[in-house]
């Protein structure tokens, strides 16, 4: 088995992305941190999201075999969950405030001889790909319905001649704050956020290994970039596609290079000049 593994700071002050790597229990996966609406630092000025995957990273790969063997991943993350609470309550946190929590998405596997088991929680995705070439998605971005209006208002505002990104930002700034209150209801989307209700929407479960030639499970910030005006792309048919045609770092940097290229996110609509980047490559032999 080969493993090929990138966390690449985006344009942030913290890179808020996190690798799992637990080889004891073949358990991988990548976290996508987002900072609370009210403003928090740790005691080394980190943010909110960057110790909210932080947490997650920790326990995750402080589990010894005696700990998980008989626990599946939903249980994993469940109590993943819990240790993201107790953190926030720790450091002050008004916990029953959603404007005040800190978050991570989620994309988790454990590797067994005959199947691979999984768990995922917003918008970090999983996919297999086959000996044959095809491959299929294991998971579901589910905050990509939510980021559509905030998209379409940036969109907007570039037709309508806003040039610099910041206005762009300040435009769109209200819907994605307002969009954290939905955070784990029927409404909205999912999230490793310290409510204990997160326990009923983490998707979970099992594929097998036949023919299965290689995982890729990746933080939204490798996502590939529609162009301004053209027809949607499917971002994992095209990321996919790339990084079997290359390596992770590969593909990596030419999306970085792409970004930077496009400073005031006017050519590719996006929220952030560049996101932090966060994936593992996993080839079976």
């Amino acid at each position: 088995m080969n493993v090929e593994k990138i966390s690449l700071q985006g344009s942030g002050e913290w890179n808020e992305d996190a690798l799992v790597g637990n080889e004891r229990l073949n358990l991988f996966g990548v976290l996508d941190g987002a900072t609370s609406l009210h403003p928090f630092r740790g005691p080394n000025k980190e943010t909110g999201g960057y110790l909210a995957s932080q947490v997650i990273k920790q326990y995750l790969e402080s589990l010894q075999v005696e700990d998980a063997s008989d626990f599946d991943l939903k249980h994993l993350v469940i109590q993943a969950n819990i240790r993201l609470r107790e953190n926030m309550a720790e450091a002050g946190i008004q916990t029953s405030d959603k404007a005040a929590l800190w978050t991570s998405s989620l994309a988790l596997i454990r590797i067994e001889d005959n199947f691979i088991d999984y768990a995922q929680v917003g918008d970090c995705m999983i996919v297999a790909v086959y000996q044959d070439g095809s491959f299929r998605t294991i998971s579901r971005d589910q905050v990509a319905h939510i980021d559509l209006e905030s998209k379409r208002i940036w969109e907007q505002g570039i037709e309508n001649g806003i040039v610099k990104r910041e206005d762009l930002w300040e435009l769109v700034k209200p819907i994605i704050l307002q969009n954290k209150s939905k955070m784990n209801t029927m409404a909205g989307y999912t999230v490793l956020s310290g409510e204990p209700h997160l326990a009923d929407f983490i998707e979970y479960g099992r594929i097998n290994r036949i023919q299965l030639k290689s995982l890729l499970i990746v933080s939204d910030g490798l996502f590939p970039h529609t162009e301004l005006g053209s027809e949607p792309i499917d971002v994992i048919h095209e990321l996919t596609t790339s990084i079997t045609n290359s390596t992770l770092a590969g593909y990596a940097d030419w999306l970085i290079n792409l970004e930077l290229n496009d400073k005031d996110c006017l050519r590719y609509p996006r929220f952030k000049l560049s996101d932090d980047k966060t994936g593992i490559w996993i080839q079976f032999e």
